[in-house]
């Protein structure tokens, strides 16, 4: 195999029931990384991933531990179909930043999956301990966005592409935010989540987080992770402890992210997760970028013949 790949790794709202159940059923390897998430969990996070329903999946407790495990039983499905793999790079959207880490050896498997757990258990609370929501901005220019934000008291949540920022904040200055884009030309549209991510009203959940860090030893990771914070590779324990916990209230800097691995050189990369979404996001970051997406036997095979080729 002559190419170098970047990981790719999902965030939350890429899920699917069913996720995961085609992959164990084809791959030993894939099944055993499954069943170990149900062993550290001590409950049967699998048949949630498999049967649901929706709204169990969804919650964020259950959620981003699935897709945690999701993205790594992909990962050493295409590792045993393709033992040559050269990785060049990772990131993750999001949740998506501790399976890149996860596979880059910084953490094991099992440390890695419980804070993913303590992670999700404690945005779960922040929700429901707060009344708050997202907006997607869509087309309007950065510094037009970045006022409407400070005018609203709303924070920059998601930079996911070119002309897509998503603000977050309370349900309140949300429904404000809606209504003053409209008035100066900006579209907007309410995202259907359950509280204000990656906002300050998440502020208990990293404070609960950087406790949960705290307690697990990090090593430097084999290859680049590139951090949502500072759209950056991130090294050392301290480094990637800051990183991680202050992503919890802190801006996801997804297309910065992508354009840095771009400008290092990078052209091939393979997304690990459900759904396609972070392939259609940087399709939009780079047109024509060569991206493969894995999530399932069928998706496996077709990337695997690509990367081989």
């Amino acid at each position: 195999m002559s190419k170098k790949v970047v990981l790719l790794f999902s965030g939350q709202g890429a899920q699917t029931v069913g996720m995961g159940q085609a992959l164990a059923a084809a791959s030993a390897v894939a099944r055993r990384v499954l069943e170990q998430a149900d062993e550290v969990l001590g409950f049967s996070l699998t048949s949630v991933m498999f049967e649901g329903p929706m709204e169990e999946l969804t919650r964020t407790s259950r959620c981003q531990p699935a897709l945690y495990a999701h993205g790594l039983a992909c990962l050493a499905a295409l590792q045993e179909v393709l033992p040559d793999l050269e990785i060049a790079a990772a990131a993750g959207l999001s949740l998506g930043e501790f399976t890149a880490h996860a596979a880059a050896g910084t953490f094991g498997f099992a440390d890695g999956l419980k804070l993913v757990a303590q992670r999700g258990r404690f945005m779960e609370e922040a929700c429901q301990a707060t009344q708050g929501s997202m907006i997607a901005m869509l087309g309007g220019e950065e510094a037009a966005v970045r006022q409407l934000a400070a005018d609203c008291g709303v924070d920059l949540a998601n930079f996911n592409t070119p002309g897509q920022i998503v603000l977050s904040g309370a349900r309140e200055n949300i429904l404000r935010t809606a209504a003053m884009a409209k008035e100066r030309g900006l579209r907007g549209k309410e995202l259907p989540v359950a509280g204000a991510y990656h906002s300050r009203l998440m502020i208990s959940a990293q404070e609960k987080l950087r406790a949960e860090l705290a307690g697990v030893a990090l090593a430097d990771p084999a290859f680049p992770v590139v951090c949502n914070l500072d759209a950056l590779p991130v090294a050392g324990a301290g480094e990637i402890r800051r990183t991680l916990e202050r992503q919890v209230t802190g801006s996801v800097r997804w297309a910065q992210s992508m354009e840095y691995l771009l400008a290092q050189g990078h052209d091939c990369f393979l997304e690990l997760g459900p759904g396609g979404q972070l392939a259609g996001m940087l399709g939009r970051i780079r047109k024509g970028v060569e991206v493969h997406s894995v999530s399932d036997p069928a998706s496996l095979g077709k990337a695997a013949a690509a990367l081989a080729s």
